[in-house]
């Protein structure tokens, strides 16, 4: 089991290969979906947002805090050590397909076998839409090669929630602040200075204190209960 971990870079080439959607659609199986590919499967509850187009950044918070289930998987099934690159095209492979723990390109790359390996995870590649983005994982977890640019196709919701009028967005600036939201907030000691008997007006202090305290830790716990 390896223990590589999701960062800002890993995150931005899954969703390149994905897109975006902000308010909850149906796909084509029927299922409600929202944001990078998600449905209540992930455990977050997406049929919230029918009709309810989210911000950007939420739409990623959501995404990033959902990609630690997939990535568990991942981490799983290797036995040889990953790179951040090899990782990410695994993480990529593995939330389009579901496959990585079965996946006969993983089993051979365990067992030291790389050039069949390279070969055979192009065998994942059906539908023929699927293959650009296959190569493009191949080549990223065989040769180390980043194949996007920040950018990823947002679609709009027609009034049947399907998903219609794609164009492509830049997603690098909002995917950061996601991960600085997702972040977990350590509430930090806050130093309680006694005060003497002897001051003047000892009442209208330790109220002031009791005040400056209560403030610090209500805006720590708000923080933290922002995203959900």
């Amino acid at each position: 089991m390896i223990d590589n971990k999701i960062d800002y870079e890993v995150a931005l080439e899954v969703a390149s290969h994905e897109a975006i959607v902000r308010s909850a659609y149906k796909d084509v199986k029927n299922i409600w979906t929202w944001s990078i590919g998600l449905t209540n499967a992930s455990g977050h509850n997406v049929e919230r947002y029918i009709d309810k187009p989210q911000t950007l950044k939420h739409c990623l918070a959501v995404y990033v805090w959902a990609l630690e289930k997939y990535a568990k998987d991942v981490r799983e099934a290797f036995t040889k050590p990953l790179t951040q690159k090899q990782f990410a095209a695994a993480l990529s492979f593995h939330y389009n397909t579901g496959a990585i723990k079965r996946a006969t390109w993983v089993k051979s790359f365990n067992a030291g076998d790389i050039e069949k390996a390279r070969k055979e995870i192009m065998n994942y590649s059906k539908p023929a839409s699927i293959i650009a983005r296959r190569t493009k994982e191949r080549d990223l977890f065989f040769d180390g090669k980043w194949s996007n640019n920040g950018n990823i196709l947002e679609y709009q919701v027609s009034a049947t929630h399907k998903p219609v009028n794609p164009k492509s967005i830049n997603i690098e600036q909002e995917l950061k602040a996601a991960f600085v939201q997702n972040q977990p907030v350590i509430l930090q000691p806050v130093e309680i200075k006694p005060i003497s008997p002897t001051t003047s007006n000892p009442t209208g202090k330790l109220i002031a204190l009791v005040v400056a305290v209560g403030s610090t830790v209500l805006a720590t716990i708000g923080k933290a209960l922002g995203l959900f």
